[in-house]
């Protein structure tokens, strides 16, 4: 029976260390703000930005939510970007995906300058995490070394299996584990085979945004298995894994909820703080 690491105990956790480091900037006179921009009415979008505004002043981090209508015009996005990327009392950038359909994905989120850039998807941080010189790491893939580092879990010399390859969780995620000194493989669509070589690995990340595709056979006996997945059936969440026939073959695994999703906006925190001390060279 695996061991279940409690995302949601672990991101209490590290939004009390990020509340002491708000704590003394604010001492320095400063206090970190982040600004969010949610473009359009998509439920889920308006539902995550509410939770994240939310928990940046549990910490002492001052928060905004700049809403626009589905409709508004790329170039007005572009120059509300500016304007804050100009603005010393803002330190940290949000744009929620997804955009509508008519604004280019990364030209929108470019704009943002790469010191404010929270999410970690200008190409200047994806560039220095390419290359192991870290600045602003996206959250997601962050959140799942924090968890990691909170259990102990060493990874040296693991092998790595990350399932999916997007520039938001499969690739940073393949940077981060390398860099701790893990063996790596990324499978995708693609893949062939993709079982075999699940079911060789030590660590298992499943970020392939399908409901409970990773099942016991796929899973090698001991394995740490963390679940970034979040998918709705039938009106209720669940993983990319298969959590009741999994938990019994692995060593420690994920929930969804209340697994690598808390730990997600607990490391948007943390990067606004980080933001901060980079901007104010403190």
């Amino acid at each position: 029976m695996g061991t279940i690491i409690d995302g949601a105990y672990w991101a209490g956790v590290s939004r009390q260390e990020t509340a002491q480091k708000v704590q003394a900037l604010k001492e320095k006179g400063i206090t970190p703000r982040l600004v969010v921009l949610l473009i359009g009415d998509h439920p889920a979008s308006a539902s995550y930005v509410r939770g994240k505004e939310k928990a940046a002043w549990s910490v002492g981090i001052e928060s905004e939510i700049m809403r626009f209508p589905a409709e508004t015009d790329e170039q007005v996005i572009l120059d509300t970007l500016d304007q804050l990327n100009q603005d010393p009392h803002v330190h940290g950038i949000l744009v929620q995906l997804p955009l509508p359909a008519h604004m280019n994905e990364q030209r929108v989120v470019s704009r943002v300058s790469f010191e404010k850039d929270v999410d970690g998807f200008h190409e200047r941080n994806v560039g220095a995490l390419s290359i192991g010189t870290n600045r602003m790491v996206p959250c997601t893939p962050l959140g799942v070394m924090e968890l990691l580092r909170y259990e102990k879990i060493d990874i040296t010399g693991m092998h790595a299996v990350v399932i999916g390859r997007s520039n938001i969780v499969g690739k940073p995620m393949a940077n981060l584990l390398l860099q701790a000194n893990a063996t790596v493989t990324i499978c995708h669509s693609r893949t062939k085979d993709m079982r075999t070589l699940t079911r060789q690995a030590d660590l298992l990340v499943a970020a392939v945004g399908i409901p409970r595709f990773v099942t016991a056979p796929d899973v090698k006996e001991g394995a740490v298995i963390i679940d970034v997945g979040i998918n709705r059936v039938d009106g209720k969440i669940c993983g990319d894994v298969d959590f009741s026939s999994v938990e019994p073959v692995a060593s420690r695994i994920t929930p969804v909820p209340k697994g690598v999703g808390p730990m997600t906006i607990a490391m948007l925190l943390a990067n606004t703080v980080r933001a901060s001390q980079i901007q104010h060279r403190v």
